[in-house]
């Protein structure tokens, strides 16, 4: 059966694997720090566009998990949430960043292998 690419299913599939992906990309963006705004922009330029009620959801949670540190500064007179990875945050970003290449590295493997009539 195939799933068209408009269908409800498709569309669940793709959030499912793009989720995973984001959060990747969140916590390498945030090697250095940044606040909200300048987060999603360094993301969005770089192909990975993410709504505000997704970052900021997902900002909390990481925070919350003690992956990232955060402060609150004054800047251009308006107060905002810096966020930087933290100690604990750069260990799982380099043990997530493992497993990415690990899967990678398969996936690309079996399409290789399928794209050549190989079983």
């Amino acid at each position: 059966m195939v799933i068209p690419i408009n269908s409800e299913a498709f569309e669940n599939l793709r959030l499912e694997l793009r989720r995973g992906c984001l959060v990747l990309a969140v916590l390498a963006a945030l090697r250095s720090e940044q606040y909200g705004y300048t987060l999603r922009k360094t993301l969005s330029e770089r192909g990975l566009e993410i709504d505000e009620g997704t970052l900021y959801p997902l900002l909390r949670r990481l925070e919350t998990q003690g992956l990232l540190d955060s402060e609150w500064r004054e800047e251009e007179k308006r107060k905002k949430r810096f966020y930087l990875l933290s100690a604990d945050g750069a260990l799982v970003l380099d043990q997530l960043l493992a497993e990415w290449r690990n899967l990678d590295s398969s996936i690309y493997t079996i399409l290789k292998e399928q794209s050549h009539g190989t079983d």
